[in-house]
């Protein structure tokens, strides 16, 4: 059997996939929708990074038995349409948080020891700047975070114990979840006053799109940071650079954009207090050999006739 993998994974799932019989597949490597369907047409499986599996090229994958999305979100596949031509879907869930969740810490703390300006600065042989723009500590400020699932509780963890911060969280749905006992529960308004540091943990689609907008920005302390390593278009980007320009927010940390990759001509590119990063919450050695490894069992499990360990559930 022909598993469909246009963009690289990590070599321990390839190889697993190989040990287990079945063939590599790259096609010509490009993931534009006419090579996708032309090259997924003879596959049975498909590992999918970031390309775009909408319906037109669902319906050219006639042997797909499953798409298996390389990550924990899965905005570029058309689940509904795959569902309807019998095509399973999977994803994992599990293996990214640990490293959203560091590098969400550690973009918080480069913020607030303002790094990305000092090293600026040190380069132009500014040593003197620090004297007049100093960090601050982040022990008792006050984290909000907008979604507690996996990602959003390691980083309440990691924020409440590692660094001694007051976490607050708003959870649309709070019934019948488990909240960690240093985690306080509060309606977005609230945390919106009263975040030092705000951090957005939740999933892409259309109903948390610009869910951070003029509105919620406005909200905001002067002093307060606004970090995204949830999706794309969840934060309105040109409302937030407005806020950050009119210095109504003291800044903040963008590592997903609506538009990958970014117009580097976008008004955020032109804020000292932001820092951007393309898409690397996940992007970690060991989290790469945990995804591949796991969307490679699902592929197999399903090709052997047996269900998957993380459907994809609507």
């Amino acid at each position: 059997m022909k598993i469909y993998i246009p963009e690289p994974i990590a070599e321990a799932g390839e190889k697993y996939l190989e040990f287990q019989g079945y063939e590599i597949f790259r096609g010509s490597g490009q993931t534009d929708r006419e090579s996708l369907i032309r090259d997924i047409a003879e596959c049975d499986a498909m590992i999918l990074r970031t390309a775009k599996m909408d319906e037109e090229v669902l319906e050219d994958g006639k042997k797909l038995r499953i798409v298996a999305r390389h990550g924990a979100g899965y905005d570029n596949l058309d689940v509904k349409a795959a569902k309807e031509r019998g095509i399973i879907t999977t994803y994992s869930p599990d293996t990214t948080a640990l490293s959203v969740a560091e590098t969400t810490i550690t973009l918080l703390l480069m913020l607030a020891k303002k790094v990305k300006r000092m090293e600026t600065e040190l380069r132009k042989d500014n040593f003197s700047y620090k004297f007049s723009h100093k960090g601050m500590d982040v022990s008792g400020k006050t984290l909000g975070i907008i979604g507690l699932g996996k990602i959003g509780k390691m980083v309440a963890k990691k924020a409440a114990i590692g660094l001694d911060m007051k976490v607050i969280s708003y959870i649309p749905r709070p019934e019948g979840k488990e909240i960690p006992k240093y985690v306080k529960v509060v309606p977005l308004d609230q945390l919106l006053k009263e975040s030092d540091f705000i951090s957005l943990h939740v999933p892409g689609g259309a109903k948390n799109q610009n869910l951070i907008g003029k509105k919620e920005l406005e909200q905001m302390k002067e002093s307060a940071f606004l970090l995204n390593l949830s999706r794309g278009g969840v934060v309105n980007e040109c409302e937030f650079a407005e806020a950050v320009r009119k210095k109504q927010i003291a800044g903040g940390a963008l590592d997903v954009f609506a538009k990958e990759p970014p117009e580097i001509t976008d008004d955020i590119f032109k804020l000292e207090n932001v820092i951007l990063t393309p898409h690397i919450g996940s992007n970690t050695e060991e989290c790469m050999e945990r995804i591949a490894m796991d969307v490679a069992k699902d592929v197999d499990l399903v090709l052997s006739g047996e269900d998957p360990r993380h459907p994809i559930r609507q």
